[in-house]
């Protein structure tokens, strides 16, 4: 599919990337360094992630760990990797958001320790959601870290959708979620830094 989108519009440059291949984050780094030269990155978009069905009496060290390192360490470094074309981004203009530097990245709504008990089948996905949570950490760190920079960063949660991971039962399709998303993203300002989003701009608790 993003083969064909690349065919269809010239501006869409398709890298590979491994997030949890140190030597794979260096080289795209490289890579988009030469597309987006001297004006930087605006936005950087943490999408990769893995589930696996387990429940507490399902859950094994060794899946926690695998979950852990795609959906958590590996955000992190690849953020860690981008800063520097982020930070050449956020020089060139003022205020917060994606018209100057951003890092969004994709949480979940089974992150929230609030809601927790709002939905029975997020209980057999523990190291799933547990390696979102541990995201939303990431995301205020960074937000506190980077905010003198004038990047910005949130946790967005894009709701349940008909992907590979989200499965046929899920309510929404990804062309129905899309425009909401662009509109969150297009919105972001100061106030919602380390903020916590569904796909409508409403805050989720933590």
């Amino acid at each position: 599919e993003l083969q064909q989108l690349s065919k269809q519009y010239s501006n869409i440059k398709l890298l590979q990337l491994d997030v949890v291949c140190e030597n794979s984050i260096k080289k795209v780094v490289k890579e988009v360094e030469e597309i987006v030269g001297d004006k930087g990155l605006n936005c950087l978009i943490n999408n990769a992630g893995i589930n696996v069905l387990a429940s507490l009496e399902e859950v094994t060290a060794e899946t926690m760990l695998t979950i852990y390192e795609t959906n958590t360490v590996a955000q992190l470094m690849v953020t860690k990797a981008f800063l520097p074309l982020l930070r050449k981004a956020a020089q060139l203009s003022t205020g917060m958001g994606c018209h100057r530097a951003a890092i969004i990245n994709m949480s979940s709504l089974a992150a929230s320790m609030q809601l927790v008990q709002a939905n029975e089948m997020f209980l057999k996905v523990y190291p799933y959601r547990i390696a979102k949570t541990a995201l939303n950490m990431i995301t205020r760190c960074l937000a506190a870290d980077l905010k003198a920079d004038g990047i910005l960063c949130i946790s967005l949660h894009p709701g349940w959708l008909q992907t590979d991971m989200g499965g046929n039962m899920a309510p929404m399709q990804v062309q129905e979620a899309i425009p909401g998303i662009l509109s969150v993203l297009d919105r972001l300002g100061e106030k919602e830094n380390g903020s916590f989003l569904d796909w409508q701009g409403e805050t989720l608790p933590w």
